[in-house]
């Protein structure tokens, strides 16, 4: 596999306090779309780790040979790197990083998970899986501020595509299984991930405490779009509430 990894896609992991965050990318994105969050997370002193998702940030070739089962346990290594190092563990993430997520929350013991424009159906990417072309068109970028664009591949490989409707359909399945603290961010115009999707988890996660956050001013990659400093604000606002529950 070529790993000569994008400027900008590389993994970062930066040990801070005792509270942990998992931060995860989108579909054929990379760490860049998440770099204002972890930045902002690291700032405030926390361990922040954000992995570069298998077969992401290199080439669309790479991502072909990828799978479900590889990009779960790229999350998976990321959790545990932080679960070494702290007492509270939150998980965060983007579309495909909103699933894995959301994987998390329903396989390990997390403090809280925030997801933002999370997918667990996506009608129009699973009928492009039964493409008989290699690779169709990019779907990365779909962001409304002006100037701002995501570090993404320039083509999605078709065999991917089914691995991403695999992962979908298995969370979608689990989401009885979660039941940490959630707060879903959802963008109400998104030209990849139909915005019922975050209501679809809210109302089907079995969370005691869950909140569901509209964007009105971003499309799918809000963390790069105009409502970036309102995931930040809200997310830490999220993590702090959890914390002090848990420590008192």
């Amino acid at each position: 596999m070529n790993q000569n990894v994008m400027e900008g896609a590389e993994a970062v992991y930066n040990e801070g306090n005792e509270i942990g965050i998992v931060v995860l990318h989108g579909f054929t994105g990379t760490v860049q779309s998440m770099k204002p969050l972890v930045d902002a997370y690291t700032a405030h002193g926390y361990t922040v780790a954000c992995p570069r998702l298998k077969g992401h940030g290199t080439t669309p070739y790479d991502m072909e040979e990828s799978t479900a089962e590889d990009w779960i346990r790229s999350a998976e290594e990321a959790f545990e790197w932080v679960k070494n190092r702290c007492d509270c563990v939150f998980v965060t993430g983007l579309s495909l990083g909103g699933t894995l997520s959301l994987y998390l929350a329903s396989t390990r013991e997390v403090d809280g998970v925030a997801v933002i424009n999370p997918a667990i159906d996506v009608p129009d990417m699973s009928s492009l899986a039964d493409s008989e072309s290699r690779f169709i068109d990019a779907i990365g970028s779909d962001i409304k501020k002006e100037g701002a664009a995501e570090l993404a591949y320039d083509k999605t490989p078709v065999r991917s595509l089914n691995h991403l409707t695999n992962i979908m359909a298995k969370v979608h399945e689990q989401l009885s299984e979660v039941s940490a603290p959630l707060l879903v961010f959802a963008s109400e115009e998104d030209h990849v991930v139909p915005p019922e999707n975050s209501q679809t988890i809210f109302d089907m996660v079995f969370s005691e405490g869950k909140e569901l956050v509209p964007l009105e001013d971003s499309y799918h990659v809000a963390t790069l779009d105009n409502d970036q400093e309102l995931i930040i604000e809200r997310s830490l606002e999220f993590f702090e509430r959890y914390i002090n529950a848990k420590e008192n």
